[in-house]
């Protein structure tokens, strides 16, 4: 990672910075859903997957800032707090270190990001700060990340595959373009979701044990993906006999879940 945007301090002092905040913590859920497919993937698809969350050490030096926004990994959620591994060495407090559990309320977000074959999602405090840079300072950026951040004013915040297309007359080679209609369905459902429908209905005709199972936390796959927006898993368990009024141990229900990060379709399947 590029260390000038491993950690930035006080970003109350910076209005831009605090809106895309604002606006990384609006999205979050698409990190969360992703992350849900990535732990059920046999081989990973990210390449990187991060969540920037401030720190704060009053017993720092006079002088030095005492509260660092610095990046998370191996992140898990329960929609309010998460938890994951610290990335970075901070270059003031004292109080915490690279390799350090964490674990911070989802309020207290201030950036995330994830990577497919390169490409970079989300990233909205990095994008902000590559908006205020040359081009050659924002070329030497993204070589530094490794990354491939696009447009700083065009953030995308959910992966659809590329199609390739033939140039001019077949002349120029191909040229992968994203069809603006997939990507629109992609913010609506995971296409993993959809994907894995037919395999999971045939599942559980030989077995509706996993309707039932929780896992070390105490929560249902039910809990899980009311959590992480995958309307269509949702429907299948639904229709096959899962409990919706089970309770995680904190008291919530699958449509609570669904609420925290305002999933409307899986919202709606589970107040039916």
């Amino acid at each position: 990672m590029s260390n000038e945007d491993n950690i930035v301090m006080n970003q109350g002092d910076d209005p831009e910075m605090e809106a895309a905040s604002k606006q990384a913590r609006k999205t979050f859920r698409y990190f969360w859903r992703e992350m849900s497919w990535e732990y059920r993937r046999i081989i990973p698809g990210l390449d990187l997957a991060a969540v920037k969350v401030p720190f704060t050490d009053l017993d720092v030096a006079p002088g030095d800032p005492d509260t660092e926004h610095m990046w998370v990994s191996e992140i898990q959620c329960d929609g309010k707090e998460l938890m994951g591994t610290l990335l970075n060495s901070p270059a003031w407090l004292t109080n915490i270190s690279a390799g350090d559990p964490v674990c911070e309320p989802v309020s207290e977000i201030s950036d995330w990001m994830f990577s497919i074959q390169g490409k970079v999602y989300g990233a909205y405090t990095v994008n902000l700060l590559r908006s205020r840079m040359s081009p050659r300072e924002r070329k030497e950026h993204d070589q530094a990340w490794g990354l491939d951040f696009g447009d700083p004013e065009e953030i995308e915040v959910v992966y659809v595959e590329p199609k390739q297309t033939a140039g001019f007359l077949g002349l120029f080679g191909k040229k992968s373009v994203i069809d603006p209609e997939e990507r629109r369905r992609a913010k609506i459902e995971h296409p993993m979701s959809i994907n894995m429908g037919e395999s999971l209905k045939e599942s559980l005709k030989e077995s509706k044990e996993m309707l039932h199972a929780t896992d070390e936390d105490g929560w249902t796959m039910l809990h899980r993906d009311a959590l992480a927006g995958n309307a269509t898993i949702v429907k299948i368990l639904l229709k096959h006999g899962a409990d919706k009024n089970l309770k995680t141990p904190d008291g919530d229900t699958a449509l609570d879940l669904a609420r925290i990060f305002g999933w409307k379709h899986v919202i709606k399947l589970l107040s039916e």
